[in-house]
């Protein structure tokens, strides 16, 4: 178990990511995926309000909602939940009124009196950021929500949330949700692991697997054929430098007699200030790898290796 910043959430060390529930994956294969998650010992959920809004047919909330009816029907004990705010096609932006009324549709969805995380999905720059850190302390203090994260936001921003939290006595973010993976490193490592670890934040990043690229089934760029949508955001990866990651995954993964996908993972949460990787699975089949990847400890040199393979160079300052 890891702890989540400084929050008092202690939580498995990978999050089963919500976004294909009401998309890839029906509310009976969504069931079965939360199922396998739990009944391995997982404990951390990650969705968001828009999820899958994109979907025809669909018009946002799918996801909190399988999750709710999963919770209902299941009655877990010690799950937490995860979701987000900025992005439903009826509750867009960060202004005060906007968040209170998505965090109290995004309660009724999941069927719980408080959100365990609640991040802001997205920067809202058409909102002073005043407002938007004291809509989330409003929502802390009237028992709506346990904790704040930001999504998707820069170090600058991050920076600016904290000292406003601090100056007028709201509630602090206690974790940061980046794009981050071994295929994508170099911002997040020059500039947001930085903050995170100067306040205390917990990583939990998503596309932990850069869109499934990092399971090493996609290794061409020609996805014709490919019926995943996922196929299109794996396949420009493939690349010389891309696939000598995967065969370095592979290598190291078969002495550990781990798949790619558990080792990338690993990887992940090898990286400082990292609590969980966001991953998701559309199929049972799927879960194991994402408990393996939380369970699998890397040597030194075995993530060192990666990080060589990787190519990944700072910046110049």
């Amino acid at each position: 178990m890891t702890r989540i910043g400084n929050s008092d959430l202690d939580v498995f060390p990978l999050s089963l990511g919500g976004n294909v529930f009401g998309w890839t994956a029906d509310r009976d294969a969504s069931f079965a995926v939360l199922d396998a998650f739990v009944g391995g010992g997982g404990d951390f959920i990650d969705t968001a309000d828009v999820y899958s809004a994109w979907v025809p047919g669909n018009a946002g909330g799918e996801s909190e909602t399988i999750i709710g009816e999963w919770l209902a029907s299941r009655k877990p004990e010690g799950v937490v939940v995860a979701t987000k705010v900025s992005q439903h096609p009826e509750f867009t932006g960060l202004g005060a009124a906007n968040v209170r009324r998505a965090a109290e549709a995004s309660l009724g969805r999941l069927g719980v009196d408080t959100i365990d995380l609640y991040y802001a999905h997205y920067d809202d720059e058409t909102v002073p950021l005043e407002e938007t850190v004291g809509a989330f302390g409003q929502l802390v203090a009237d028992g709506l929500v346990r904790n704040v994260a930001v999504s998707n936001y820069s170090a600058e921003r991050i920076r600016e949330w904290v000292d406003i939290a601090r100056r007028t006595g709201v509630a602090l973010p206690v974790a940061v949700q980046p794009h981050y993976n071994l295929v994508h490193r170099n911002d997040v490592e020059e500039t947001i692991i930085p903050v995170a670890q100067e306040f205390g934040l917990g990583l939990v990043p998503y596309y932990s697997l850069a869109s499934g690229f990092l399971t090493g089934k996609y290794r061409s760029a020609d996805t014709e054929g490919q019926t995943s949508p996922r196929a299109s955001g794996a396949a420009k990866y493939a690349t010389e430098a891309g696939l000598k990651v995967i065969d370095a995954l592979g290598e190291i993964g078969a002495a550990h007699d781990a798949s790619i996908a558990a080792t990338a993972l690993a990887w992940l949460r090898a990286q400082p200030t990292v609590v969980a990787p966001i991953a998701s699975a559309r199929t049972v089949e799927q879960v194991p790898d994402l408990l393996a990847g939380a369970r699998l400890e890397l040597t030194n040199d075995e993530v060192a290796a990666l990080d060589r393979v990787s190519s990944w160079t700072p910046t110049a300052s």
